[in-house]
């Protein structure tokens, strides 16, 4: 498949097509249009796109899916990435204009002590509201995640005494569709300093899906006229997405924007990797200035984290649940 700009539909936004030339419709089961609700930081904010373009590429098989992006208004926003946002991606009032199969929403840098203290907190609460009856499915990632229970629950995140970072082994608990086929255990990248508990999920009614003895709950849902999917993780990451979060926070720290040194992400560099950063973590603490992150050292990712191979069965059985909706309301009409 191959990424196109697809102007017919009046969305100005990318859109993914397969790359053997134009597709019947009908060929293959309804068009799904997925809707990309980015609010990742600037400067994860095009990584993203890449990211869930080819997460949906690699999942899609014959479908065919016109994928548009959009970003909450209210994240604040450097002027290039402004630039971007207001060249590349589509106002949020187009997406109440259009039908949407499924929707993606992630998490924003946050900037507030409290939630709900957001200045996106508005236009992510409308969101919330608008997707539960114009969506079929809309899956919210990590403090998207987080958010969306607040509004619709009153569950509270909780901080975390470290943060959770890396990739864990995450097992499903319960038989449904969304984990079907998918490998055993899960390798999912979680990086978050705060949890939902699931405890408080299940008395509030949502199910569990995956979780991880070390990371805690992973997957969970709850049906309203839309599926609602919840990550606490991060399907989309690639291989070196925690990389470069480490690799930035060691920068922030050593430019004294930070005030502790980070952890290694967990089960993410081999051993040989670990023992050279441990010894740089201790000239660091000793010789602190910019500079030093010249003298890293080179890393090794573990050879078993399987990047993607997660979030690649998770997203094929989303969107087989997607496509079987979308056929059966042709079917009906």
């Amino acid at each position: 498949m191959t990424v196109l700009i697809d102007r017919d539909q009046g969305i100005t936004s990318p859109a993914l097509v397969p790359a053997e030339g134009d597709l019947a419709r009908g060929q293959a089961g309804a068009d799904l249009t997925i809707g990309l609700i980015n609010n990742m930081p600037d400067t994860a904010l095009k990584a993203t796109e890449r990211q869930f373009m080819k997460l949906l590429q690699a999942a899609a098989g014959p479908r065919r899916i016109r994928f548009h992006c959009f970003s909450l208004p209210s994240v604040k926003r450097s002027p290039e990435a402004k630039w971007h946002v207001e060249s590349e991606y589509s106002e949020l009032t187009e997406l109440r204009r259009h039908k949407f199969d499924g929707l993606i929403v992630t998490g924003a840098e946050p900037v507030a002590p409290e939630l709900d203290q957001e200045p996106y907190w508005r236009d992510l609460t409308d969101l919330i509201d608008w997707a539960k009856v114009n969506t079929r499915s809309t899956i919210w990632s990590c403090l998207a995640a987080h958010a969306a229970v607040l509004h619709l629950d009153g569950i509270e995140r909780r901080r975390l005494p470290a943060k959770c970072h890396g990739i864990f082994d995450c097992a499903a608990v319960t038989n449904d569709s969304l984990t079907q086929a998918a490998p055993a255990p899960l390798k999912v990248s979680h990086s978050r300093l705060n949890e939902i508990v699931e405890s408080d999920l299940a008395q509030a009614g949502y199910q569990v899906l995956t979780r991880s003895a070390l990371a805690g709950v992973d997957v969970f849902v709850r049906q309203y006229a839309s599926r609602f999917v919840f990550f606490q993780g991060h399907p989309e990451y690639d291989a070196l997405s925690l990389q470069r979060e480490y690799l930035r926070d060691v920068g922030r720290y050593l430019a004294r924007e930070r005030d502790h040194y980070p952890h290694l992400p967990m089960g993410y560099f081999d051993a040989a990797t670990e023992e050279r950063l441990a010894r740089f973590e201790k000239r660091a603490r000793h010789e602190r200035h910019p500079a030093l992150s010249n003298d890293l050292p080179a890393l090794t990712l573990r050879a078993d984290i399987a990047a993607g191979s997660a979030a690649a069965a998770l997203f094929r059985n989303w969107l087989q649940f997607l496509g079987t909706e979308a056929d059966a309301s042709i079917l009906a009409r």
